[in-house]
């Protein structure tokens, strides 16, 4: 069966203009373009739209879904397979929130005791599934799974101080780059500052630190566009900058 760009985007639930925008990037080019010049799509192409929703939804950028889509090396099928496993993490931090909730309703209806750790646990599993979803992949293949279970274990542990403390630190680190981008001198001593807390935000993940993780770790935020946008997001430049911090704190060349 063929579809206009109206009728699938009545199928698929998106706009017509979105559509359009896919075309224009080369994500989602249609089959044929019909005498009247409408756009036509095709099963082909109606499969390669339900893999981008697919990772629409599971966060990933748009630039990295059509280096994906598009590659000749691309398996549909062991896609789907991924899609599913994501769907079912994803299904189980909600179920853990949602539990967490009638928790709390029911703790404050005075019909059971909750302990802080149960009140945080939801919150924690929420940001390990969203690392995974997210980064999971690339942090697997660079460190490994037994490296990467452990940190999300060490994450589901947390009390309730080190979870708060930890996103203190997240947002100090943000602001402290910030304040340090304007001198534009990574070896200042704000930008150190900047360094420094950054490795304590790592070490409430990693089991030991090293020099050369950190410095990794840096870089992989300027090699991957999804790191880089989280740090430029108010600012362009700043995952670069953190780089170049983190080598001068750890004294490992580029």
């Amino acid at each position: 069966m063929e579809y206009t760009v109206q009728k699938l985007s009545q199928l698929a639930g998106i706009s017509t203009r979105t559509l359009r925008y896919y075309d224009e990037i080369g994500i989602l080019k249609p089959a044929r373009i019909n005498s009247s010049g409408y756009r036509i799509y095709g099963q082909t192409e109606i499969n390669q739209l339900q893999q981008i929703l697919f990772y629409r939804e599971l966060g990933v950028s748009l630039e990295t879904i059509k280096d994906l889509v598009t590659s000749p090396s691309f398996d549909g099928a062991k896609a789907l397979r991924e899609h599913r496993q994501k769907l079912l993490e994803k299904r189980e931090q909600l179920d853990v929130l949602i539990a967490n909730v009638d928790k709390t309703i029911a703790l404050s209806e005075g019909r059971i005791t909750m302990t802080d750790k149960e009140k945080f646990k939801g919150f924690k599993q929420k940001l390990v599934s969203n690392n995974e979803a997210q980064y999971g992949k690339e942090i697997r293949e660079n460190y490994g799974d037994e490296t990467v279970d452990r940190s999300n274990q060490k994450v589901l542990g947390m009390s309730q101080e080190q979870y708060e403390e930890v996103t203190r630190l997240e947002a100090e680190v943000l602001q402290t780059l910030q304040d340090a981008f304007k001198t534009d001198d990574p070896t200042s001593e704000l930008a150190q500052k900047a360094a420094d807390l950054h490795r304590q935000w790592l070490c409430y993940y990693w089991d030991s630190y090293t020099k050369e993780a950190h410095a990794g770790v840096a870089q992989m935020y300027v090699d991957d566009e999804r790191f880089t946008a989280y740090y430029d997001a108010k600012q362009p430049g700043i995952a670069a900058f953190l780089r170049d911090a983190v080598l001068v704190y750890t004294g490992i060349k580029e």
